[in-house]
């Protein structure tokens, strides 16, 4: 018999039943706080047997880890990372570059500003690894104990940090101009576009992490082996957070069937025939920027009336952060004044964006448009049953899509390839992942793509990643070069 996903206690409506735990919670004690029990091995989300064992990874993987991990061993996101051998090189020299090479900053800022970015997401993982990072390059304990301890040129990245974590299009050159400006707490241009790299680094991580089910170390366990959740995070009682909606999208999509089998034929047949239209007629640029601003829109839905309420931080983050309740917001909320379209061809990152940030810290370019590019073209050819296949068009929509709930368009893209690959669940997925990482569930992993393997899960979280480290670079670093013009 099909049950209701909400439950009414016969009597009164005071009361709801949670239709998977059956726990019986009254109205006002919804957005609970629950602890999960930690599933074994790297990830909750992917199986242990999934994934290499960590005394099988090839010699490659094992001299990366000691080259260049942080901690020097293959922790959980090197171990989920290393499904994909030939990114996690680029993934590991340039975090090591930023991390521990030569630079504007010395090196327990370093880790002091990844706490600070992992914090507007909750992430408890990358600041405790970094907690025990910027210990052991002798910064001061007391920093630990919050902001209002640390000097205040640190606590002025306050408002940069917490615009690129969540509305980068805020970014301004008077943001820059205020950090810049002369005195005893400014900030030269080369130590500013070290700290923008690392923060929107780690805050893109943030996303891979939740996206992935990351598990902590083992030395990062509690004591009673189990995981405070955020009090705003998606728990195991679906009710309690409003998650009917959560479920709604996950048990629909704009492909008409459930059938996971039928799921992946559509989507091939989608695009072979997107790749025919291609060929047989071309879009105007007018018709172009419609189905731009269409999606754009369309993007509102997806999910955004779940999160319509203020983020409340974990007490571990919220020592790290000033204004937690701020969050994302949709690029292009109804009836809202909103920032015009960021159009890739008048500030992109081959044209503009490389340049830049390699001249104010060298080098650091070359490591990120490696990073990008390998993520971008990685591909074996393969969609989940499938051999020999073109993945180009799915790879590129999953990127430009991250990019659109950031307000970029690119010209030559035909947005209307987005809402044909990508079905509602996946969208879920990676709106979540992307602006709301802390609040990524299983249920929202396993709900698309169901006959694919978890290694292609996985490209897709790197290409989530990447796309929105860059996107907040792009905003950032334009607002650096309209001050310097």
């Amino acid at each position: 018999m099909h049950r209701s996903s909400v439950d009414t206690i016969s009597g009164t409506a005071d009361y709801l039943i949670c239709p998977n735990c059956r726990k019986a919670l009254r109205r006002q004690e919804r957005k609970i706080s629950v602890s999960l029990p930690i599933t074994r091995g790297p990830s909750a989300f992917i199986p242990e047997k999934e994934l290499v064992p960590a005394n099988a990874v090839d010699e490659r993987t094992t001299w990366l880890v000691e080259e260049y991990s942080a901690s020097g061993r293959l922790d959980n996101i090197t171990h989920v990372m290393s499904l994909h051998p030939q990114y996690l090189e680029y993934f590991l020299r340039t975090q090591f570059y930023m991390l521990r090479m030569e630079g504007p900053l010395p090196l327990h800022y370093r880790h002091y500003i990844a706490i600070m970015a992992a914090a507007r997401h909750q992430c408890s993982y990358l600041i405790n690894l970094h907690n025990d990072e910027f210990l052991k390059t002798r910064g001061d304990p007391e920093w630990l104990k919050g902001l209002e301890y640390v000097p205040q040129r640190l606590r002025n990245l306050n408002e940069i940090n917490k615009l690129l974590a969540h509305r980068p299009w805020l970014v301004t050159k008077e943001h820059i101009q205020s950090l810049v400006k002369t005195g005893q707490n400014n900030w030269s241009l080369a130590e500013l576009v070290h700290a923008v790299v690392l923060l929107a680094h780690y805050h893109a991580l943030a996303s891979f992490v939740f996206g992935s089910g990351i598990n902590p170390e083992s030395d990062q366990d509690p004591p009673n082996g189990f995981r405070p959740e955020p009090v705003n995070n998606f728990c195991a009682c679906d009710l309690a957070n409003d998650n009917t909606i959560i479920n709604a999208a996950l048990t629909s999509n704009n492909f008409g069937s459930t059938d996971s089998a039928s799921e992946l034929e559509t989507l091939m047949e989608r695009m072979k025939r997107l790749q025919e239209d291609r060929e047989d007629e071309e879009a105007s640029q007018a018709e172009m920027a419609t189905r731009f601003e269409k999606e754009k829109k369309e993007s509102l839905l997806v999910i955004s009336a779940a999160y319509d309420d203020d983020l409340v931080s974990s007490s571990t983050a919220s020592r790290y952060i000033e204004d937690p309740g701020f969050g994302y917001k949709d690029f292009a909320r109804r009836g809202e004044e909103h920032p015009p379209t960021f159009r890739a061809q008048d500030y992109s990152w081959e044209d503009h964006g490389f340049s830049l940030v390699n001249r104010l810290y060298s080098d650091i370019g070359h490591l990120l448009d490696d990073k990008f590019r390998t993520v971008y073209n990685l591909t074996y050819n393969t969609m989940a049953t499938h051999e020999d296949v073109d993945t180009t068009m799915l790879r590129r929509a999953l990127f430009n899509y991250v990019h659109c709930m950031f307000g970029i368009r690119y010209d030559d893209y035909d947005y209307g390839e987005v809402n044909q690959l990508l079905e509602r669940s996946l969208k879920v997925y990676i709106k979540t992942v992307t602006c709301y990482p802390e609040r990524t569930t299983k249920r929202m992993y396993d709900g698309y793509w169901r006959q694919f393997k978890h290694s292609e899960k996985v490209h897709v979280n790197l290409l989530l990643m990447e796309a929105r480290m860059q996107a907040e670079l792009l905003y950032a670093l334009r607002a650096i070069t309209r001050h310097l013009t």
